[in-house]
């Protein structure tokens, strides 16, 4: 049973027959793999493993999902898009299926010159992330068609969420804080960070979490510098920090949390003193949250802030991200960024240090829905944590 009703996967190809139509194109090919999830997902709720593959909007008649013979049964049973054709650039390398019905591009030209007439303009979405080899035979295949890449445009269609996409991110964080809570009961003096990252993952998946947005981040001592450590076979010792981090995902949607917590319990003067300016610069960026606020001007009050406490050096990642299909995807307000923050977006306030020798790395991280009147804590119990007074 796959994740993406239908009725959504439907209203979603409607808008990018509608980018085709702008754009005066015949057909549009998405890429994505197991790290670009998110464009292929956002039309058909799923993605194989091993392969990679395309998704094939016409402007009008079936969509096609493009992959390789291992993944076309899983795709029949839960993507949203059923019509599958094999080729070899998204298989397994090496890999033989003799009985699999294998194409290249030129065949799927002339497929779709007869669904479509003559195929004039193709879009690509995802060209940037693809493997050179595919990017070369599309090229091949299409020879005589306009290439043109509708990357920014087709992306831009994930930044508003409906209102199903919002029911899954707020069940996503509703996961997230039951994480939180087993993560922050297992970390004491001695346990390793991996068991750290287990206890959060199995609360996940016990309550449904389809996957997560990214491996479970546990870094402790020095290893909190790493900005995005991976959980490691490292204990954790009395006196240190830890950062941790999950993102389980429900129907594909990622809800997160992000501290970084006294591993003896208490955090010493020194330790407190850091986290009390991270949760400042946390509340700086919640109130810029406003529809219609741009970017740079979001990032700007709590960046003046880490430059007045001297901290402008350990700064590595600016501090408010759109959450969606990726934990962190597109648009990202940073100190240059133009974009308008508009109601049915979902972000995270994400306020981060690394590279201190004090505290070496620290964050902590929740997330909001964006309304006409304002942002809507997606974890109210994380947006209540981050916004006591810490005395």
């Amino acid at each position: 049973m796959g994740y993406l009703p239908k009725e959504e996967s439907m209203r979603r190809i409607a808008k990018v027959r509608s980018l085709l139509e702008k754009s005066n194109l015949d057909v549009v090919f998405v890429y994505y793999d197991e790290i670009n999830i998110g464009n292929g997902w956002y039309l058909t709720g799923w993605c194989p493993q091993f392969e990679s593959g395309m998704v094939v909007v016409p402007r009008q008649g079936n969509c096609l999902l493009l992959g390789g013979p291992e993944s076309e049964p899983f795709a029949r049973l839960d993507s949203a898009i059923t019509e599958t054709r094999n080729f070899p650039v998204f298989m397994v390398p090496d890999e033989e299926y003799p009985n699999a019905i294998i194409i290249d591009f030129p065949a799927l030209f002339a497929e779709l010159n007869r669904m479509l007439g003559k195929v004039k303009g193709v879009g690509l979405v995802g060209g940037g992330r693809m493997p050179a080899d595919c990017h070369r035979q599309i090229a091949k295949g299409f020879a005589g068609t306009k290439l043109v890449d509708l990357t920014d445009e087709y992306v831009r269609l994930r930044y508003d969420k409906s209102p199903w996409e919002i029911e899954q991110i707020r069940s996503a964080f509703a996961i997230a804080d039951k994480c939180y809570q087993a993560m922050k009961t297992s970390v004491r003096p001695g346990i390793s960070e991996i068991k750290v990252a287990a206890e959060g993952e199995y609360a996940a998946r016990r309550r449904g979490a389809s996957g997560f947005g990214f491996s479970a981040i546990v870094g402790s001592g020095r290893r909190s510098n790493a900005v995005v450590p991976t959980a490691g076979s490292k204990t954790l010792v009395a006196g240190e920090t830890v950062m941790i981090g999950l993102a389980p995902k429900v129907q594909g949607y990622a809800g997160v949390i992000g501290d970084t917590l006294p591993v003896s319990g208490a955090y010493t003067p020194r330790q407190k003193h850091f986290i009390k300016i991270l949760a400042e610069a946390f509340k700086l960026t919640r109130a810029q949250l406003k529809p219609g606020r741009i970017g740079k001007d979001i990032d700007a009050p709590a960046r003046a802030f880490f430059k007045q406490q001297n901290l402008s050096a350990y700064l590595v990642c600016p501090f408010v991200h759109t959450i969606g299909l990726h934990e962190a995807e597109a648009p990202f307000f940073g100190p240059h960024s133009r974009d308008v923050l508009k109601p049915g977006m979902t972000v995270c306030v994400d306020v981060s240090l690394f590279g201190h020798p004090e505290i070496n790395g620290a964050r902590i991280e929740t997330g909001y829905e964006i309304t006409a009147k304002g942002p809507v804590p997606l974890s109210p119990a994380m947006d209540r944590h981050f916004m006591k007074d810490l005395g």
